[in-house]
Order: structure tokens, then C-alpha cells, then sequence
């Protein structure tokens, strides 16, 4: 293989894949650059054209998922009986799963924009590539305080379970620090909103296409992803997908990307489908000042 066939096969890996998840501005949100897609798109190494391009490209995805399903009926019922408010702020905070610019919370974004335009609700997107609980508690001043949300998603996990090739003894984040991690997370949103959290439960991996990937310097481990997702299970808030089996039971290689790992746009469908119902059902939702039951109302 040439070194020119070489470097366009790596041109389009960036564009096809890496462009989703590479959003500098929320990483690094002081460094005037991030903002401005002519030295992003320097950085990581495609043309201004090619970034902008990509971009649009998948926020269209999203709008067009978000439309496919708002045909179905019974998808459409579950946006008409919502606990938002109108003006409300939702903040999204997580890993590349969220961060993801055809992911499910921007699908969930174009949802509620075509079907809920009364509302008026704004969005802010803070999910990071690869961000643990840790670098979310890290970064919550600014995304969650500061921003003066109203209503919180926390989609985290899977890097907090990764095994680093180098240490295969050890998660990345322990167990025990998760659960402090997420006891600090609930506590800060608390003081900020009155609204309970809703928690995306992390999916299944299949770790025999995660191992292929070069791009990933570890593993994650089911069984590990099993014990971080029953520390959610116990929570106040809405719990979207429990058990973890939204993605099939045992997961269907169609809503992943060929890592593995991320969420394709099937995948991600499943998770807003998932959201949707749960926030429709208010299926154990407990908070210091709200209770969320079956039959309350959220029309007034």
C-alpha cells in the first residue's frame, strides 16, 4: 500500500469518525483556537472545508433520525407528557457516547425542537471525549452552576471501567470512587436545580471488535460495565434503561460503530427511544421536593 493510499485512509477515518468526537471548544473552552474550525481542522489534520463539511453533515444525521422517529405514533405520544418547563436548560455531561455529534442528545435536541417548539428549551451539550466521572465532577462549575441548569443528563461510565493496556489489573476509575463521584455529581446538581437527574445507564461493548480498534490503548469488560451500572440502578431520578439492554440483550453489532464501543445511529435512536418512554412513565422518580408519579401531570 502507497504512503498517499495510506494518509487518504487515514483522512477519512478522521472524517468519518474521529470529527464526531473531536470538539476542542469543550475541552479546552480558553484557548481561543478551539472555536475557530479553520485551526481545528489544522490540528487535526483536514482542511476547514472537510471540518465544516463533516459537521454539517452530521448534525443533518441527527435532524433526520430525529424525524424518523417522530413518524412513529406511539414515539410521538411519549413528547406530548414531558417534565420540562418552558425556557428550560438542559445540560448534557458525559463521554464521546454523549459528546457525539450525531448522538442521541442531539437527536433528542431535534426531537424536542420539531415536536415541542412551545417549550422554547435550550441545550448545552458538555460531554467530553473519553471524560470519567472524575473530569465531569471536574469540570461541573462551569457546565452545570455556572450555566444555571435546569434539568441535568449524566451518561458516564465506560471510561471509568476502561482497563489501560498497560495496568489490565485495574479500572480506570475504581468502583468505590465512581459511587463518590456520582454522590458529588447529585449533590452539586441538586443545589442548582430542584429537578432530579436523569441518568443514561452506560450499554454493553463487544470487546472483540474494542480489541481491533488501534485507536483504543485498553479494554472494556462487560462484567465490569455490570457492577458501575448497578451503582446507578439504586438513584433518585429517572433511570433510563436499567439493566443496560436497549442495545439488544446480547448486543446487536448493528447499533454500534465498528470500534466496538460507540454508539452508531441506530444505537443512539434506541437510547432517545428509551428516554423518551422513561420520562413519559416516571417509573420510580424520588427527589427531596419532587415526586414524580404515573399519573401526575406535566401539561400546565
Amino acid at each position: 500500500m502507497s504512503s498517499k493510499n495510506k494518509a487518504e485512509q487515514e483522512k477519512e477515518v478522521i472524517k468519518e469518525y474521529l470529527v464526531a468526537f473531536l470538539n476542542l471548544e469543550k475541552r479546552f473552552p480558553l484557548l481561543p483556537g478551539a472555536r475557530d474550525p479553520e485551526y481545528v481542522a489544522g490540528f487535526i489534520g483536514i482542511s476547514k472545508k472537510d471540518l465544516i463539511d463533516a459537521r454539517t453533515s452530521f448534525d443533518e444525521q441527527a435532524e433526520q433520525a430525529a424525524q424518523e422517529l417522530l413518524k412513529d405514533e406511539e414515539f410521538s405520544k411519549w413528547t406530548a407528557r414531558l417534565p420540562f418547563k418552558k425556557g428550560d436548560l438542559l445540560v448534557a455531561l458525559g463521554d464521546n457516547y454523549t459528546d457525539d455529534l450525531q448522538g442521541w442528545f442531539e437527536i433528542l435536541r431535534h426531537v424536542l425542537d420539531i415536536a415541542r417548539p412551545d417549550l422554547e428549551l435550550r441545550f448545552s451539550n458538555e460531554a467530553v471525549f473519553q471524560d470519567t466521572t472524575f473530569d465531569i465532577l471536574r469540570r461541573l462549575n462551569r457546565s452545570v452552576v455556572d450555566a444555571e441548569a435546569d434539568w441535568v443528563f449524566l451518561s458516564a461510565g465506560t471510561f471509568d471501567a476502561f482497563r489501560l493496556g498497560v495496568l489490565p489489573e485495574r479500572n480506570h476509575v475504581s468502583l468505590t470512587e465512581y459511587w463518590e463521584n456520582l454522590n458529588a455529581i447529585e449533590k452539586v446538581t441538586g443545589d442548582v436545580t430542584q429537578n432530579p437527574l436523569i441518568w443514561i445507564t452506560p450499554v454493553p461493548v463487544i470487546p472483540e471488535q474494542i480489541q481491533k480498534f488501534q485507536l483504543f490503548e485498553g479494554i472494556v469488560k462487560n462484567e465490569d460495565l455490570n457492577q458501575y451500572r448497578e451503582v446507578i440502578s439504586g438513584r433518585k431520578g429517572f433511570i433510563v434503561d436499567p439493566k443496560g439492554v436497549r442495545f439488544g440483550n446480547p448486543p446487536e453489532a448493528w447499533n454500534y460503530l465498528t470500534d466496538g464501543l460507540n454508539a452508531s445511529l441506530a444505537g443512539h435512536m434506541e437510547t432517545v427511544k428509551k428516554t423518551f418512554k422513561t420520562l413519559y412513565e416516571r417509573k420510580a422518580v424520588k427527589s427531596s421536593s419532587l415526586d414524580y408519579g404515573k399519573d401526575d401531570s406535566f401539561l400546565e
